[in-house]
């Protein structure tokens, strides 16, 4: 089953009890694309950490203004209020339980009350997805999960950018193959797998929402 397949699949059988995932890289612009063409009234979200990249809000915007979407925020506690519970620089000394509070408690909210979830996720980005079914039931959240693009090479993701002209988040251009806040992506070496950017110094290339 193709991706726009797949995505038509879950729209007929879910909408609007359906809803889509958006980081703002270049995964998320591909799923925006091929899903508002299937169903312009589609529903999507982001986690704002507070601390993503300018970039990354700017993709945002750009896709908003392309596609017309107005994109749901789910966030986390404020900044302020993490220090004053936790201390500062809570992701650099325990960069799991940060992300707990900025994305998977999120994430959680804006989940409630549908049935499946669709995400951009692709089984080459890293070892803990090389495994990542199309389709399946996502124990950790409650509900169906979609990942349309599992199956997707890094060259198949570019190739439908190009060929789309689909706006994308720029600091792909810049080495960052994997994007996420700004305290914890750095480009990888010249060895490391797509994620290996994120929380580099942590051994960790998840942030629980994944796996």
């Amino acid at each position: 089953m193709s991706a726009a397949e797949a995505i038509g699949w879950a729209i007929d059988t879910f909408h609007p009890r359906l809803r889509f995932a958006c980081s703002f890289q270049k995964t998320s612009s591909v799923g925006i694309d091929i899903a508002t063409k299937i169903a312009p009234d589609a529903n999507f979200f982001y986690l704002d950490t507070d601390v993503l990249f300018e970039e990354t809000y700017a993709t945002r915007d750009a896709l908003s203004a392309r596609y017309g979407i107005k994109f749901e925020r789910y966030s986390g506690i404020s900044l302020a209020e993490q220090a004053g519970l936790y201390g500062d620089s809570l992701w650099a000394r325990q960069p799991d339980a940060c992300c707990g509070i900025r994305k998977v408690e999120p994430m959680r909210e804006a989940l409630t009350g549908i049935d499946c979830w669709v995400s951009g996720i692709r089984r080459e980005d890293s070892q803990t997805r090389a495994g990542a079914a199309k389709f399946g039931w996502d124990k950790r959240f409650g509900l169906w999960k979609l990942n349309p693009l599992a199956d997707w090479t890094e060259s198949d993701v570019w190739d439908y950018i190009n060929e789309h002209q689909i706006p994308y988040n720029p600091l792909h251009d810049a080495g960052y193959p994997s994007i996420g806040c700004t305290h914890c992506t750095r480009p990888p070496g010249a060895d490391g797998h797509s994620r290996a950017g994120r929380w580099a110094d942590a051994h960790k290339t998840e942030c629980g929402l994944h796996g």
